[in-house]
């Protein structure tokens, strides 16, 4: 069962790689091709992804009462300025009248993406450890 946050990292990652195909396309703006409607609600979706992606944190620390607590909470602390500085990037490109194929690979090359995607790596393969170590252990005492 994937959670909030593991739903959230994906959505973001599929925008990312859409940015990547997007960046190279070599386009002008985004303004009648096909491939720049789809560029605009993947930004949209990356957006909505982040907003309370904090709040998703706090409540799985609690929902899956993960330990240590407050390495978990100071991570999720990172994440959270991460994912802060991608969202105004994001916000401030959505807010193009155009996209260029150089402005999403500027964007692309941003460190603050960049990081919040390698938090979100890291956290979801932590989450996928803990749930293959978790379904071992049932199948041990099966």
């Amino acid at each position: 069962m994937q959670t909030d946050i593991q739903e959230r990292c994906d959505r973001i990652e599929a925008g990312y790689e859409f940015m990547l195909s997007y960046a190279a396309q070599g386009l002008l703006t985004d303004e009648g091709a096909p491939s720049g409607k789809q560029l605009r609600e993947q930004l949209a979706r990356m957006i909505e992804s982040l907003r309370g992606v904090g709040d998703c944190c706090r409540e799985l620390v609690k929902k899956e009462q993960l330990t240590p607590e407050d390495r978990y909470r100071a991570f999720f602390e990172v994440l959270e300025r991460d994912a802060s500085s991608s969202l105004a990037a994001l916000d401030l490109v959505l807010a193009q009248p155009a996209i260029s194929s150089q402005l999403i690979d500027n964007l692309n090359a941003s460190m603050h993406v960049r990081a919040l995607l390698t938090d979100l790596f890291l956290i979801t393969e932590i989450l996928d450890l803990k749930q293959t170590g978790m379904q071992a252990d049932l199948n041990v005492l099966s």
